[in-house]
């Protein structure tokens, strides 16, 4: 090799080049070496579809498409807002992807308690959990994962209700996710938003409201709006977010086996998760139901994916009271 082909020292980092971490973030799957403000981690499973199978795939190939974004060391520019997006976390290496939760097939129970104690073992280091799903079945063993810290409220952003009641002992599939989390102890309200489906039965939405959970219809997003939404919880409150991707109107995922029509722009989603980060101390979050398997060839709807947890994470990260905390942080490592 000339010296004229190659460059000592750099690398151009390209999409298709290397390990697929997310955003190329450190991979650390050593729990007790880790040192992030940020912990990113895939629950790979979609035994709870009732359809199609294939999310199973989703962390995998969000992963991917994450890789396509530019200049990873400098942060993510946006020319929209001219705002920088985790200039200081890239540059810091304080994201690190800790990898997935093991899956046992057709052990949903042996799963989920893999993903709950995954959960607990990131929030014991401090460090704020990112979880990229697998169908909607998986947030249930996350938000469980909270179970030891203090009281949060839920936000979930969604076409269908996920309320089904627990019947013919099916109570771990993605139409049964919120019915098992409302209850928690440790959850002090649930929020659902987007809420559209025809597939949705009636009672299952009367459930979800006579069990005292906020449920918000398209019609009413519309009404009230993103800051309307961040409302809904009190200021600065503990919250999680659930994004199912389904909550985009259908003909923006087509790598989603449950897309409905009549959802959100992504600037709808945005603007909300924007307001949320604003308004919110958000813990953790989720984004679920990516289909690869069922995507264009381009893979839109996990680069979307990528793009909504990027976007949503760089508003959350760029707000006084994650500045105080990452300040905090680094000044206990010394």
């Amino acid at each position: 090799m000339t010296s004229s082909s190659r460059r000592s020292g750099i690398t151009l980092g390209r999409p298709f080049v290397g390990i697929p971490s997310f955003l190329r973030a450190p991979i650390e799957t050593d729990l007790d070496a880790l040192d992030a403000d940020i912990a990113v981690y895939g629950v790979p499973f979609d035994e709870g579809s009732p359809f199609l199978a294939g999310s199973r795939m989703g962390p995998r190939s969000i992963r991917e498409h994450s890789l396509r974004f530019a200049a990873p060391d400098a942060g993510f520019y946006d020319p929209e807002t001219g705002r920088t997006y985790l200039a200081h976390e890239m540059a810091n290496g304080t994201i690190a992807d800790v990898g997935d939760v093991d899956v046992w097939p057709t052990d949903v129970n042996s799963t989920f308690d893999n993903a709950t104690d995954l959960t607990k073992a990131v929030l014991a280091t401090g460090a704020m959990p990112i979880m990229l799903g697998g169908d909607h079945s998986v947030t249930y063993p996350v938000v469980r994962g909270f179970e030891d810290e203090e009281p949060l409220h839920v936000i979930h952003f969604d076409a269908h209700i996920d309320y089904a009641p627990f019947i013919h002992d099916l109570r771990f599939t993605n139409v049964h996710p919120f019915r098992n989390i409302a209850p928690l102890p440790h959850v002090l309200s649930l929020t659902q938003v987007g809420i559209r489906s025809l597939r949705s039965a009636e009672s299952e939405i009367r459930d979800s409201i006579d069990d005292g959970n906020r449920v918000m219809t398209m019609g009413e997003f519309h009404d009230i709006g993103p800051k309307g939404v961040a409302e809904v919880v009190p200021h600065n409150a503990r919250t999680y977010v659930s994004i199912d991707i389904d909550v985009l109107d259908l003909p923006l995922i087509p790598g989603c086996v449950s897309a409905e029509p009549n959802g959100m722009s992504y600037a709808e989603l945005r603007d909300t998760l924007a307001a949320i980060a604003e308004h919110c101390n958000v813990v953790g979050l989720d984004l679920v139901e990516v289909n690869p398997t069922l995507d264009v060839r381009t893979g839109v709807t996990s680069y979307l994916a990528a793009h909504t947890v990027l976007e949503f994470l760089g508003n959350i990260c760029r707000q006084p009271r994650w500045e105080r905390h990452r300040e905090a942080r680094a000044a206990a490592r010394g």
